[in-house]
């Protein structure tokens, strides 16, 4: 049996090259170069890849907090689109103009975005205790309300919302530096607004991410857990059902304002139409391709569903059945991924329940039951002497 590595050990190029040949090391060493990726990609990638790709840390940060819900607690909910539009609209009420024609707080941007939270947040502490009584379908429909409400208010409220229009969104300054179009120049690369919010997506990103695994490794994660298998059984053991369903709506309605204000800086206008039932619908697909109850998972299904409109707009012209919108060549970006990305949740509900991140560990099984079954068939086909 291997010796646990320790630092002392790591210090020598023996140690070292060891570390990095376990599986502990690979994945450091994976996890560094991906950060590393990360880092260095605005450098490089040209402005309609870099908003693609905060679009997905968007959805990934909104799909986090509904598999926290949904995927970890078992709470079907349909309403999420209805907290993106909270923490999209809250950020431009709360940083937008005092003066301007809409209704302005003229708080400073990060204020905003933490009021922005607190507003979603907020909201689904009003609807904990719906939240903590009901569950299955009942939930479901519950919260497919939300949906229809919102949309009446965000195309009707015209002093706070803009009405059908919408309304520009304040630009995102922090510590004097403006996340707007202006040119700086960083290691002779123009850094304008994508380039900029890159960064900002990837903070964000990382820190919700990092928040989830810590709440589903630790004493709540284990009760959510326990309430998603077997509700009557968690109340036995003394888990306060109805308040752990609540927080957790709280807490993924939080996730959701957060990836509203992600949403709204990227797209610099919001649009009320864009937070309507569709989007509900692709965050839940979201999870289930990706995997419930994961926080990888989530991430890897919400860059899947988000990314994959983009990858067939930008290449439809390359592509069969698919053509720009209006060109009547074929189908439009936006239906073809709907229907592979209904095509792959079937696929994942029947072939792979725990969704993309369990791929490799299934691939990986698959393998070591082929070699096993290779030795023993070379030991059967032995003849003894």
């Amino acid at each position: 049996m291997s010796e646990p590595m320790t630092l002392s050990s790591l210090r020598s190029p023996q140690g070292l090259v060891a570390y990095l040949r376990s599986p502990q090391g690979m994945k450091a060493a994976a996890w560094l170069g991906l950060s590393v990726l990360l880092l260095i990609l605005p450098f490089y990638l040209e402005r309609f890849w870099l908003q693609a790709g905060l679009f997905a840390m968007a959805a990934a940060i909104g799909a986090i907090g509904l598999n926290l819900l949904t995927g970890s607690t078992g709470q079907l909910s349909l309403g999420h689109a209805f907290f993106l539009a909270l923490g999209a609209y809250g950020y431009c009420v709360f940083a937008g103009d005092p003066d301007s024609q809409l209704v302005g707080w003229g708080l400073p941007p990060l204020v905003a975005i933490v009021m922005a939270v607190l507003l979603a947040g907020a909201a689904g502490g009003l609807f904990s205790p719906i939240a903590g009584r009901l569950r299955g379908a009942y939930l479901g429909i519950a919260t497919l309300a939300l949906i229809f409400i919102g949309q009446h208010v965000l195309f009707n409220a015209h002093d706070l919302t803009g009405g059908y229009n919408g309304r520009s969104v304040p630009t995102l300054e922090v510590f004097g530096l403006s996340f707007d179009n202006t040119r700086v120049l960083v290691g002779g690369v123009p850094f304008q607004a994508m380039e900029k919010l890159w960064y900002v997506g990837l903070v964000m990103l990382a820190l919700g991410a990092l928040f989830a695994r810590g709440v589903l490794a630790g004493r709540p994660g284990r009760a959510m857990n326990a309430i998603r298998d077997h509700r009557i059984a968690a109340g036995v053991m003394g888990v306060p059902v109805a308040r752990y369903r609540g927080w957790v709506f709280v807490l993924s309605s939080m996730y959701a304002g957060l990836a509203g204000v992600l949403l709204a800086l990227v797209f610099q206008r919001t649009v009320p139409s864009y937070f309507g039932i569709i989007l509900a619908l692709e965050y839940l697909a979201m999870i289930v391709i990706g995997g419930l109850g994961s926080v990888g998972g989530a991430m890897l299904g919400a860059f899947f569903v988000s990314l994959l409109p983009q990858v067939l707009t930008k290449y439809s012209e390359a592509l069969p059945l698919v053509s720009q919108p209006g060109t009547g060549g074929g189908l439009a970006p936006g239906e073809a991924s709907r229907y592979l990305y209904g095509a792959a949740v079937v696929t994942a509900v029947l072939f792979l329940p725990g969704g993309l991140v369990r791929l490799p560990a299934v691939l990986r099984a698959r393998r070591a039951a082929r070699i096993k079954a290779r030795a023993e068939s070379s030991r059967n086909m032995e003849v003894p002497t």
